[in-house]
């Protein structure tokens, strides 16, 4: 019986052995493809997921949620949505952007999705690994990360109207440890830099036009 024991556990070590070995060498040759523009296999995307969602809800239980009525919250929250989150998540009005094109997982769309808000808060708070999402908590506190939250229970089905009016009776991007606004996440240039499916995909330049991000043959000008 002893030496049947010892047989089978020596079995099961080779066998972790030799998975520990493949995988290594599966992980050394690189074989699994980390390209962005390349989806994942779908068990794998399945097990990442989940993985993801219970790590947030297991942590966003713990979190109590403020009263998120307040106009002024609201209003705050749509200036910082616009100037930090709005690229990736878009708004009302918006289409695709470079960057929401070009991220793997595709961020959610926050104008049609509802969001529980202490799984928003935490998400803000902490960001997601691998997902370019950031941990907005290294430069935010608290109360404007509230702010934003407050936006986000009324921003699905806002019509862009009232998105644009929200942003603009705001102060854009104001938080404690903000950088001074840039021009393009100020108020006043905020239609400009929703150019979705709304705006003229080809405009015409002027002579008075300055070169900016522009891409010929994978150079930056």
């Amino acid at each position: 019986m002893t030496q049947l024991r010892n047989r089978n556990l020596a079995i099961h070590a080779g066998l972790w052995v030799l998975l520990l070995l493949l995988g290594a060498i599966f992980i050394w040759f690189g074989f699994y493809n980390f390209a962005a523009d390349v989806k994942h296999s779908r068990p794998v995307f399945s097990l990442i997921e989940t993985a993801r969602e219970r790590s947030v809800l297991v942590r966003a239980a713990k979190i109590g949620v403020p009263p998120l009525e307040d106009r002024a919250a609201i209003v705050k929250g749509a200036g910082n949505y616009q100037a930090m989150c709005a690229q990736c998540h878009l708004a009302p009005g918006m289409g695709p952007t470079e960057l929401s094109r070009g991220l793997y997982p595709s961020p959610p769309a926050l104008a049609k999705s509802n969001v529980d808000p202490a799984v928003a808060f935490w998400t803000i708070k902490h960001g997601i690994k691998a997902s370019g999402m950031p941990a907005w908590g290294t430069s935010m506190g608290d109360p404007d990360m509230w702010n934003l939250v407050a936006f986000l229970k009324k921003l699905p089905g806002m019509e862009a109207a009232a998105y644009r009016e929200l942003v603009q009776s705001s102060a854009g991007h104001s938080h404690a440890g903000a950088a001074a606004p840039s021009p393009g996440n100020t108020p006043h240039s905020m239609e400009e830099s929703m150019h979705g499916e709304h705006e003229d995909a080809n405009p015409k330049p002027s002579a008075a036009t300055v070169p900016g991000h522009m891409h010929k043959e994978g150079e930056q000008h």
